[in-house]
């Protein structure tokens, strides 16, 4: 069994910036993509990033801005947020997908593991 624990979110000013981190504990030796997504209140839950062997891909909303990257050795995905405007506002979820699993550009389309969220609030 893996579990996946997001933190790093919080309340930051436009312009500002957030790293979330998403651990996984567990057996994570046939984890292979990583995706995060994010959904504000009212709103559809929307894909953000993806990153497997092949590298990182990302939404248009958000390239240029945000990085996703991955520490093997501490089980850990990032995504480092910069230039965050109030449209980023959202629970931010992570998502890993196992042998076989591979991101769609940005998209993780399917995963075996989800995480509990982490809140992000962009506002002066």
């Amino acid at each position: 069994q893996l579990q996946l624990v997001e933190s790093g979110g919080g309340l930051v000013q436009p312009g500002g910036s957030l790293r979330l981190s998403c651990a996984a504990a567990g057996f994570t030796e046939d984890l292979n993509a990583i995706g995060w997504f994010r959904q504000a209140p009212g709103k559809e839950r929307e894909e953000v990033c993806c990153i497997d062997t092949g590298g990182p891909n990302y939404a248009d909303s958000v390239k240029g801005r945000f990085v996703i990257s991955r520490d093997n050795a501490k089980n850990t995905v990032y995504l480092q947020m910069n230039s965050l405007k109030p449209e980023d506002t959202g629970v931010y979820y992570c998502a890993a997908g196992g042998v076989g699993r591979y991101c769609t550009g940005y998209i993780l389309e399917e995963y075996d593991y989800w995480g509990q969220g982490t809140q992000v609030t962009v506002s002066s």
